[in-house]
């Protein structure tokens, strides 16, 4: 089989590596990627690889040094020496950039397991379970491709309005989306304009994605980056940064000053651009992590409460992403090198999506 490589000092270089099938050990089943999405999101895995673990989901076979950007998709199981899990049962959840990967269900429940793999026990749970599609109520294949794309943003997008919400908007009048033509963002975008308690939001993004960030109609402001004088720097805000770009998040922070109740910091869209500034206000930001978000609120709520709650905003807003989203695919890994480094420098159209097919 084939795997998909980056080497970890230098995202933009990549390779196919071919790898020999491991063998199947009792309790392991082998699952047959059918499809996957790829957006700026995987890039931030790479960039913050070694910091949050990443690298340890899937690690490279070869090279020290090379390592393998975790992916969100859908697999059918090939080869099974699981009872319980059967040969054809079609798997949603966390995979490398690969034709296969070999799992060790533990945890059996109808709708899920998680992979019991020695090497991913210490990592955050969230990322570990795998969705048994086929015992979803109403499950249709139909939005496999949408719920690759949107399910693992959206989910965080949907914890940012929690977070918020939850702590009454850190008193905040307005809310700044930074980069807000990412995905994450404009699921974030849409939870704001969707909850009628939410404070302004302001769409911050670039000159020649501003007509679509406005086109979307989630925010009710969209400013550019070479123009924060359109913000009113007069009302007590909080900033949602999914870009990572360390000198237009410096400029927000300096000229809001004690009006910038909160930062917090998501994404890495513009991770080559992160450099730290010296006008960041450290002590009023912080990074937010959303399987820790997830793990409270299953604190709160329950697993199936957070999974109920989760889910009819994930619902809504594939359903309304179908009025802005394009999905373009790729066939196969070399399909996915065509295009990865036009994701990897932030150039993939915002009103895109990324499938890459097997």
């Amino acid at each position: 089989m084939q795997e998909f490589q980056v080497q970890k000092t230098d995202l933009h270089k990549t390779k196919i590596v071919d790898v020999d099938s491991a063998p199947l050990k009792d309790g392991e089943v082998r699952a047959k990627v059918d499809l996957f999405s790829f957006t700026a999101n995987n890039i931030t895995y790479g960039v913050a690889g070694d910091q949050i673990g990443y690298w340890q989901f899937f690690p490279a076979h070869g090279a020290e040094g090379q390592g393998l950007l975790p992916v969100w998709g859908f697999a059918d199981i090939s080869e099974s020496k699981h009872a319980d899990v059967p040969v054809g049962e079609r798997l949603y959840g966390y995979f490398p950039p690969a034709e296969e990967l070999v799992l060790s269900p533990v945890g059996m429940r109808a709708g899920q397991f998680i992979d019991g793999a020695e090497h991913r026990s210490a990592l955050p749970q969230g990322y570990n379970v795998y969705r048994r599609v086929n015992a979803e109520p109403g499950y249709n294949g139909a939005f496999d491709e949408a719920r690759a794309l949107l399910f693992p943003l959206h989910v965080t997008s949907f914890c940012l309005w929690d977070c918020m919400k939850d702590n009454d908007w850190y008193g905040a009048e307005q809310v700044i989306v930074v980069s807000a033509s990412s995905k994450t963002s404009i699921g974030l975008g849409f939870a704001l304009h969707e909850d009628a308690d939410a404070p302004i939001s302001i769409g911050l993004t670039s000159g020649r994605n501003a007509s679509f960030v406005k086109s979307l109609g989630y925010y009710d402001q969209t400013a550019t980056y070479d123009d924060l004088s359109s913000i009113d720097i007069s009302k007590p805000t909080v900033i949602v940064d999914m870009s990572g770009n360390g000198d237009v998040l410096g400029a927000l922070h300096a000229s809001l000053g004690a009006n910038m109740k909160h930062c917090l910091n998501v994404g890495l869209t513009h991770w080559e651009e992160g450099a730290a500034n010296k006008n960041i206000i450290k002590e009023r930001s912080e990074f937010f992590f959303a399987p820790g978000h997830i793990q409270k609120r299953i604190g709160d709520w329950g697993a199936e409460g957070f999974t109920e709650k989760s889910n009819d905003f994930l619902m809504k807003s594939m359903i309304a992403s179908k009025g802005w989203m394009k999905v373009r695919e790729a066939n196969g890994l070399e399909g996915l090198s065509e295009h990865y480094q036009a994701v990897c420098d932030g150039k993939f159209a915002p009103d895109e999506g990324l499938i890459v097919r097997f």
